[in-house]
C-alpha cells in the first residue's frame, strides 16, 4: 500500500511539471499570436492592390499578352508548401500536409518547401524538392519572399513546371484555422475577358515603356505578396493551434492531477484504517 501511495505521489508531481511547461507554452503563443494576427491583417492590402493593377492592365489594353497568363507546355506543377518549424500544435502540420496530397494526386510536381516540417516531410517521401533555402519559416522576411517569387518567375519562364500553387493555412479565427490550396500561376483571372469586353473597358491609362513590361514588372511583386501573406497566416495559424493544444493539455493535467489526489487520499484512508482496524485487534487480543 505505502509503495503504491509512492508511486502515485511522484506520478503527481511528474504531471504538475509537465503542466507548468505547457501552461508556460501557451502564454507564449499568446502574447506572440496578438502581433502575428496584426501583420496578417496589414499586409493583406499590399497584394490585393497589386491584383487590382494586374486586372486593370490585362483588361484595358487591346495588345496585351504575357508568358504569367498562358499554361506553359509542361505538365509539372510546383508546390509552395507552407508548414511549421516545431510540432506541439495539434493537428497544424498534418491538416497542411493531408490537404497537399489530396491536391497532389496523380499529377508531376516539384515542392517549395517553406518552414523545417515542410522540408522534413517531403524528404522522407523523396519527393523534387525545388530548393532548401527557406527550412526556417521564422526567420522568412520579405526580401526572402522577393527571393522565391523569382525563382518561381524564372523556373515557369523556362517552362520548368507549368502552374505554381500556394498551399497555406488560412487563419480563420481563434479556434478555427483552415489549409488552403491558392492558384498562383497561370494568372488565368486577369486574362478571363476577351477581346470585345478589352475594347469597352479601355480607358486612357498609359504604361512606360508598355502594359506588357509593367505587367511582366508587376507579377514577381504580386507572387512575393502572395507568399508573404500565406507566410503571415500560417504563422498566425500554428501560434493558435499550439496555444490550442497547449490549453487543452494544461486542462487534461489538471483533470488528472484531480484523478491522482483523489486516489492518493482513498489509499491513504484505507492504509490509516488498516493501521487502526490492526491496532484495535491487538488490543482486544491482549
Amino acid at each position: 500500500m505505502a509503495s503504491n501511495m509512492k508511486a502515485v505521489k511522484l506520478r503527481i508531481k511528474s504531471v504538475q511539471s509537465t503542466m507548468q511547461i505547457t501552461k508556460a507554452m501557451e502564454l507564449v503563443a499568446s502574447s506572440k499570436l496578438r502581433k502575428a494576427k496584426e501583420r496578417a491583417d496589414l499586409c493583406r492590402p499590399y497584394f490585393k492592390e497589386l491584383y487590382g493593377t494586374l486586372q486593370d492592365i490585362a483588361e484595358t489594353n487591346l495588345d496585351f499578352t504575357s508568358v504569367y497568363t498562358k499554361p506553359t507546355e509542361s505538365t509539372v506543377c510546383c508546390y509552395v508548401v507552407i508548414a511549421g518549424d516545431r510540432g506541439l500544435a495539434g493537428g497544424y502540420n498534418s491538416n497542411m500536409f493531408k490537404r497537399v496530397e489530396e491536391e497532389m494526386k496523380g499529377k508531376e510536381y516539384v515542392v517549395l518547401p517553406i518552414g523545417k516540417k515542410a522540408v522534413e516531410y517531403y524528404k522522407r517521401r523523396k519527393a523534387t524538392i525545388l530548393t532548401e533555402s527557406f527550412a526556417e519559416i521564422a526567420d522568412i522576411s520579405v526580401s526572402d519572399c522577393f527571393e522565391i517569387a523569382n525563382v518561381l518567375c524564372q523556373g515557369y519562364r523556362g517552362k520548368e513546371f507549368g502552374s505554381i500553387e500556394l498551399c497555406y493555412t488560412e487563419f480563420v479565427s481563434m479556434l478555427s484555422q483552415a489549409p488552403k490550396v491558392y492558384p498562383m500561376l497561370p494568372l488565368s483571372g486577369v486574362a478571363e475577358n476577351g477581346e470585345e469586353e478589352r475594347r469597352k473597358n479601355r480607358n486612357l491609362i498609359l504604361y512606360e515603356p508598355d502594359a506588357q513590361t509593367v505587367f511582366d514588372a508587376i507579377v514577381p511583386e504580386y507572387l512575393a505578396g502572395l507568399v508573404y501573406g500565406g507566410v503571415c497566416d500560417s504563422v498566425a495559424s500554428e501560434l493558435a493551434a499550439r496555444r490550442n493544444a497547449m490549453e487543452a493539455a494544461t486542462d487534461n493535467a489538471e483533470e488528472m492531477i484531480e484523478k491522482l489526489n483523489l486516489h492518493y487520499n482513498r489509499a491513504r484512508q484505507a492504509s490509516i484504517t488498516q493501521e487502526i482496524t490492526e491496532i484495535v485487534g491487538g488490543a482486544e487480543g491482549l
